[in-house]
């Protein structure tokens, strides 16, 4: 049982029978859907003084509450972000009141920070968004569940909304959002190669399909890398596939199973197959002219980035539910490469 209609700002309800022994997590479940308030919101609001339990204000997340008990949650109006607005060109694939997909260039920083104060994919979503942020965490900001590095291309979906976002988040969360990679990588991950057999972690499934499972966490000397452990780190798994073979490369999907930082680019650099182009974790790697030709290896030589383009997207909608999918195709510079490596 809820109540809203006297005060957009204000949220009533009632608890419901046999409710979790901690206030926070009573709250959270028993919310009204339509308030869109997630657990870390309602911590929050509790620490403010915002919550009142059968009229006296409630602030230990702890404490206990009964079924039945009368709760009112007073929202304060979003606040403007920190984060300037920024004109730049987007490439939006799609959008509602809800989020919004976009097909990020390489070369774009998805969110500030230290080294990338602004000049950012948020910097330019708050511009374009404008007014119809509505409020995640209780600032008007875009929501990012999900993030591509710097130099890796393609989609990515952004809530606009606190709804939005904790729908996006758990389907992120539980890995039932589809993520494909498009990659161009150095060597053919053939199932018939006795090195990749030696490899820890690195096994084939049916259908010739690389699967590497390790443990990523911060490299030991390097804090801006990640390196693969079998001791400690977070799970994680790519599956790899071979689109298109040559002499000394192969055009590869991955698949995500989970996200973690530089994933694919660590994967594929353990399997000894890295990203052409990639300047963190391709080592010195050439391609072979004889194989090639003087022009596709000039042209490898110069790539800019790893190339590695995050080419189709899915997942439910978070709102409607609607099963939602997206595909990039390849940009300029991974296309002119392929065509050179096919030639």
């Amino acid at each position: 049982m809820a109540d809203t209609s006297n005060d957009p700002s204000t949220v009533r309800f009632i608890i419901a029978d046999d409710p979790p022994a901690r206030l926070d997590k009573a709250l959270a479940r028993d919310v009204p859907e339509q308030a869109a308030l997630s657990r870390s919101r309602i911590a929050k609001l509790l620490a403010e003084g915002a919550v009142r339990v059968d009229g006296v204000v409630a602030t230990d997340a702890k404490a206990a509450i009964a079924t039945g008990a009368e709760v009112e949650i007073s929202v304060p109006e979003a606040a403007e972000s920190h984060i300037g607005a920024q004109e730049i060109p987007l490439n939006v694939v799609w959008e509602d009141h809800d989020l919004i997909v976009i097909d990020k260039p390489a070369g774009m920083v998805v969110h500030p920070a230290p080294g990338s104060p602004d000049g950012t994919l948020v910097n330019a979503l708050i511009h374009h968004c404008g007014d119809d942020l509505s409020g995640v965490g209780g600032a008007k900001r875009p929501g990012i569940v999900h993030r591509i590095d710097k130099d890796t291309s393609g989609l990515l979906v952004v809530a606009k909304t606190d709804r939005a976002h904790q729908g996006l988040a758990i389907q992120f969360e539980k890995h039932s959002a589809e993520r494909h990679y498009l990659a161009l990588c150095h060597g053919v991950p053939d199932p018939n190669d006795p090195r990749l057999r030696g490899v820890k972690g690195a096994s084939f499934e049916t259908g010739s399909v690389l699967k590497i499972q390790t443990m990523l966490g911060r490299h030991r000397t390097d804090r801006q890398r990640q390196a693969v452990s079998f001791e400690q780190g977070r799970h994680a798994v790519t599956r790899v596939k071979v689109i298109e073979a040559f002499a000394g490369a192969a055009l590869v999907e991955c698949r995500l199973e989970t996200g973690r930082t530089h994933q694919i680019r660590v994967h594929m650099s353990h399997a000894g197959h890295a990203l052409i182009g990639d300047p963190v974790y391709g080592g010195r790697r050439k391609l072979s002219e004889k194989a090639h030709g003087a022009a596709a290896v000039a042209l490898a030589g110069r790539f800019g980035r790893q190339a590695l383009h995050a080419a189709s997207l899915g997942f439910a909608h978070p709102v409607t539910g609607e099963r939602l999918r997206f595909e990039s195709p390849l940009p300029a510079d991974m296309a002119e490469l392929l065509s050179a490596l096919r030639g």
